[in-house]
C-alpha cells in the first residue's frame, strides 16, 4: 500500500486527536469526503471500524458525528445493503450523557432504519434495540424508546409482540427520564399498531404514563391520548378514554394542564363532536376560568378553532361569558391572546351577535393599557369589517383607531398605518378625506423613522386604492409643503416620500407638480438630502423614461441636475449622482 492510499485517514486519524476542538469539529465535517477519497471498500473496513472506536470526549463533536452519518453516509460504503454497518457507531453514541446527542443519533438510525431491508433490520436493528432497551444506564433506555416506531411495521408479527412488550417495560422503568422518553414516542408508536393492539397494549401503557408521579412524564401523555383518540371508535372513547380526559385536563399541576390546553383543539377533533358537545365543553370553559395565567393564554388561543365544533346558541351560552371575563383579566398576556383569537368568533355568530356581544369588547381591547392587546385586535380587525360591515365598523371604531394613531407605542401607529388601505378601501374617498386624510398625513412628521417609511409607503398604496387623481390634489401638494420646512428631516421625508409615491403617478403630474421642487432640493445644503434626490432621479428616470415624451423630459430636466451633482463636495452624492446617470443615460439609448 502506497503512502498516498494511506494519507487521508491517517490526518482524519491525527485531527480527531488535536487538543483543538475547532479542528476536531472540521475533521468530522470532513469524514463524507476522507470516505469518498477512501472508496467503499476501505471506507467500510477502515474508516467505519475507526469512527467507531473513536468516542471524543467533546459533545459537539459527537453531535456532528451523529449528524454526518445520517446524511445518507450509506451512499459512501457501498449503499443500502451496507448501510447496517453505520449502526453500530451510532448505538455507541445513543449512549453517551448528552441529551443533544443520543436525540441526534436516534435521529440518523431512524433514517438508517428507513433505507434498510426487512432481514436487515430484523438481523441487525432489533438486537441493537433490545441492547438498547436493557442496559444498565439510563441513557442508553431512553434513547431506545426513539427508535421502536422506526422499526416496528418492518418486522414479523412474533417480533412485534416482543416490541410491544420492551416498550411497556420502558414505560414503567424506574428512571422518569426513561417514562418521558416512552411518553414522547408512544403516539409515533401507536400509530402503527393495529385496532386490536390499541386497547391491549397501547392503552395500559398510556393509562400507567398519564398517571405517574412525575408532572414532566404526565404532560406528555396529551399528544399521546390525541393519538389514541383518533384511531379509537366513539363508543370505545367514551368507554376507555373519558376518565383520562378528565385527569388531564383537571390535572393538579398547570403544566401538564396548560399542555391540554395547548392541544386542546386537536383533542375535540379527535374524540368527534359529540363527545365535544357532551363532555368538553365544561373542561374547556373550567380551562379558560384556570387559576394559572399560562393556562388561561393557552386556552385563550384555541377559542374560535373549538368554536367552530360549537352551535351558535352555545357560544353565545357558554363560550362568549368566558370571553368577557377574559377581556378584563389580570393578566396582559392572557388579554392579548385572547385579542389575537377574538375576532375568530364574528364569522361564528353572525352580523346581530357580533355587534351586541363583541364590538363592546373590541373597543375595550383597543383602549387596553398593554401595547400588545391594542395591536393583536387592530391586526385582526378585516375579520369583524367582513361580518359587520364598514358602516358600523367606523361609526364605533374609527374614535378608537384616531386615538391610536398617536399611541405612545410606535408599533401600534405602525400597526394602524398598514390597516389604513385596506380601511380606506372600504370608507370609500368621501369619508376618507374627511376622517383620516390629516392623520396619514400628520405621520410623515412622525418622530420615528419606521413610521416616517411606513407612511410614505401608506401614501403609495392609497394613491394605489383612490387612483393619481385623487392623489395630485390630496396628497401631493402637502407632501410638496413639506419640502419648505426649516427642519431638515421634513425635507428628508418630502424626498422620500416622492421616490416611493412616483411610480404610481402620471409624467404629466410629476412634471407641473413635482419636479420643480425636487430639484431646488438637489442643492440643499444637507448632503443627505442631496444624494436622496439623487435616487429620487434615478428612480424618476427608470419609470419615466420608456416613452419618447419621458426620454425627452430626462434629457432636458434630469440629465443637467445629476451632472451638477457629479460634481458634488460629498463622496455620497457624487456616489449616487453617477449612478443614477448611468440609468439615465441607458434610458435614453
Amino acid at each position: 500500500m502506497d503512502s498516498d492510499d494511506i494519507t487521508p485517514i491517517a490526518i482524519l486519524m491525527d485531527e480527531l486527536r488535536s487538543e483543538d476542538v475547532q479542528l476536531r469539529l472540521n475533521a468530522i465535517h470532513s469524514v463524507p469526503t476522507i470516505a469518498l477519497a477512501l472508496g467503499p471498500d476501505r471506507a467500510r473496513d477502515e474508516l467505519v471500524p475507526f469512527l467507531q472506536d473513536s468516542i471524543d470526549d467533546e459533545d459537539e463533536v459527537l453531535l456532528a458525528l451523529a449528524e454526518e452519518l445520517g446524511r445518507n453516509f450509506e451512499q459512501y460504503i457501498g449503499g443500502k445493503e451496507y448501510a447496517h454497518l453505520l449502526l453500530a457507531p451510532l448505538e455507541n453514541l445513543s449512549s453517551v450523557e448528552e441529551t443533544l446527542v443520543r436525540d441526534k443519533a436516534a435521529e440518523s438510525i431512524t433514517k438508517i432504519a428507513a433505507v434498510l431491508s426487512k432481514a436487515q433490520i430484523e438481523e441487525y436493528c432489533i438486537p441493537l434495540l433490545k441492547r438498547l432497551s436493557g442496559a444498565e444506564w439510563f441513557t442508553s433506555r431512553t434513547s431506545s424508546a426513539a427508535l421502536y416506531p422506526a422499526v416496528y411495521d418492518k418486522v414479523s408479527p412474533a417480533i412485534q409482540d416482543d416490541l410491544r412488550k420492551g416498550f411497556a417495560a420502558l414505560g414503567s422503568d424506574d428512571t422518569p427520564m426513561v417514562r418521558r422518553a416512552a411518553a414522547k414516542w408512544l403516539g409515533p408508536l401507536l400509530l402503527k399498531f393495529s385496532d386490536s393492539h390499541i386497547l391491549s397494549d397501547a392503552l395500559p401503557i398510556y393509562r400507567r404514563l398519564e398517571s405517574d408521579d412525575q408532572d414532566s412524564v404526565r404532560l406528555l401523555t396529551v399528544e399521546d391520548l390525541i393519538a389514541i383518540a383518533g384511531k379509537l371508535k366513539q363508543s370505545e372513547i367514551k368507554e376507555q378514554l373519558l376518565k383520562q380526559i378528565r385527569h388531564s385536563i383537571g390535572d393538579k399541576s398547570w403544566r401538564v394542564r396548560y399542555m391540554a390546553a395547548t392541544h386542546f383543539n386537536e383533542l375535540a377533533k379527535a374524540v368527534g363532536k359529540e363527545i365535544t358537545r357532551e363532555e368538553l365543553i365544561g373542561q374547556y370553559v373550567q380551562l379558560l376560568k384556570d387559576n394559572e395565567a399560562e393556562v388561561r393564554t393557552a386556552a385563550a388561543s384555541q377559542i374560535p378553532g373549538f368554536s367552530e365544533l360549537l352551535e351558535k346558541e352555545v357560544i353565545l351560552l357558554r363560550i362568549v361569558p368566558c370571553v368577557r371575563d377574559l377581556s378584563q383579566d389580570s393578566s396582559q398576556h392572557v388579554r392579548a391572546a385572547l385579542a389575537m383569537q377574538i375576532s375568530g368568533l364574528a364569522p361564528l355568530l353572525g352580523r346581530e351577535s357580533t355587534i351586541e356581544q363583541l364590538l363592546p369588547l373590541f373597543l375595550q381591547l383597543l383602549k387596553d393599557d398593554f401595547p400588545e392587546v391594542r395591536l393583536n385586535i387592530i391586526s385582526k380587525l378585516e375579520t369583524v369589517n367582513n361580518v359587520i360591515g364598514i358602516d358600523l365598523l367606523s361609526a364605533n371604531l374609527l374614535p378608537a383607531i384616531v386615538e391610536l394613531a398617536e399611541d405612545k407605542s410606535w408599533r401600534v401607529r405602525q400597526a394602524i398605518i398598514e390597516y389604513i388601505p385596506p380601511l380606506a378601501k372600504q370608507l370609500g374617498k368621501p369619508f376618507f378625506d374627511e376622517q383620516l386624510g390629516n392623520l396619514c398625513m400628520s405621520w410623515l412628521g412622525d418622530t420615528v423613522y419606521s413610521i416616517r417609511e411606513a407612511a410614505t409607503i401608506n401614501l403609495k398604496n392609497l394613491t394605489d386604492v383612490f387612483g393619481v387623481e385623487w392623489s395630485r390634489s390630496a396628497i401631493v401638494p402637502k407632501v410638496m409643503g413639506m419640502g419648505q420646512h426649516p427642519n431638515y428631516l421634513f425635507r428628508m421625508t418630502t424626498v422620500q416620500a416622492i421616490t416611493i409615491i412616483m411610480p404610481s403617478l402620471t409624467l404629466d403630474i410629476v412634471r407641473s407638480e413635482i419636479v420643480e421642487s425636487l430639484l431646488q432640493l438637489a442643492s440643499d445644503p444637507i448632503p443627505n438630502i442631496r444624494f436622496n434626490v439623487a435616487k429620487s432621479l434615478e428612480v424618476l428616470a427608470t419609470a419615466f423614461g420608456n416613452t419618447p415624451e419621458g426620454k425627452a423630459f430626462v434629457r432636458q430636466r434630469i440629465i443637467p441636475v445629476l451632472e451638477q451633482q457629479k460634481n458634488d463636495q460629498d463622496a455620497d452624492v457624487r456616489y449616487f449622482a453617477a449612478r443614477a446617470l448611468q440609468k439615465a443615460a441607458a434610458v435614453e439609448t
